[in-house]
């Protein structure tokens, strides 16, 4: 299969159950889910590696007991976790506000800057994926296009993501792309990209090409909790671009693992996704 690098975040996820939906001045209980592996890197790395790729993390943790635990977590589920830097300081929590329906609100800590190094030598990887604010990670993309398959996710901001895919939800675009979505695309992903991908929940996603859209389904599932179902579509469009599947192929892939991730109450991708990519390599 194949060897995939993960820019991404390593997450201690702290889970608050809220009581009922958030309201803006509202009093609300909540009971402690406890803490959890997440964070993109987790989310999208551990579906890879359950399909069989080998899968190394790029991502920056404290020099603490959290870091520490974060970084055996990932590692003993299958993560290359090597190229995990660790900086002074403490590994904050990322708060996950859970509502009864699923849907999530994220409260995070103000990460310090995490810079990229020189970009490594790009012909053992067969597929790049970002999504991350780290510094250098433009540079790192511009040398890596010509040799291997990268993948990025739209930033907060309209900032320069080289790739050949770029993924964003259509909140994620929402008062950000007023003209052509395939212009928007470019002017992020630059003259190298082939696709620009918007989820839209049940709505399923479009994929925009400089000629055509096309549409791809999304699949039903019972909602538990929509933490990292964006990073589980992602893995599963670049498992199956890296099998040779065409993009929307691999779309209504990542539409199947989103829906397992959905059906999951955890950050990472659940068993029900372990079990079905398990059947499918003895298939």
């Amino acid at each position: 299969m194949a060897n995939i690098l993960l820019v991404a975040n390593l997450n201690c996820d702290r889970i608050l159950l809220l009581d009922k939906p958030l309201k803006t001045g509202g009093r609300f209980h909540y009971q402690d889910g406890g803490q959890r592996l997440g964070g993109g890197g987790a989310n999208t790395g551990l579906g890879l590696v359950w399909a069989g790729h080998s899968v190394a993390l790029v991502s920056q943790v404290g020099r603490d007991d959290m870091g520490d635990w974060l970084i055996a977590e990932a590692s003993t589920q299958g993560l290359d976790c090597r190229l995990v830097q660790r900086r002074a300081g403490n590994t904050c929590e990322m708060l996950l506000v859970m509502t009864p329906d699923g849907e999530r609100t994220i409260i995070r800590p103000q990460r310090p800057i995490f810079e990229l190094s020189v970009p490594p030598k790009w012909q053992p990887w067969d597929a790049l994926y970002f999504n991350t604010s780290a510094e250098g990670s433009v540079s790192w993309a511009k040398t890596a296009l010509e040799h291997c398959l990268v993948v990025a996710q739209l930033a907060k901001d309209d900032r320069q993501r080289p790739c050949h895919i770029l993924l964003a939800s259509m909140s994620d675009i929402q008062g950000r792309c007023d003209g052509a979505s395939w212009e928007y695309g470019k002017s992020i992903g630059g003259e190298g990209l082939r696709y620009f991908i918007v989820t839209d929940g049940i709505n399923g996603a479009k994929v925009y090409t400089h000629d055509q859209v096309q549409d791809v389904a999304a699949i039903p599932a019972t909602v538990v909790d929509t933490t990292g179902a964006g990073d589980a579509y992602a893995a599963g469009l670049i498992h199956s671009l890296c099998t040779g599947q065409s993009i929307t192929e691999a779309m209504a892939e990542g539409a199947v693992w989103a829906a397992f991730a959905v059906a999951t109450d955890s950050s990472i991708p659940g068993e029900a996704l372990k079990q079905y990519l398990e059947a499918k390599q003895i298939a």
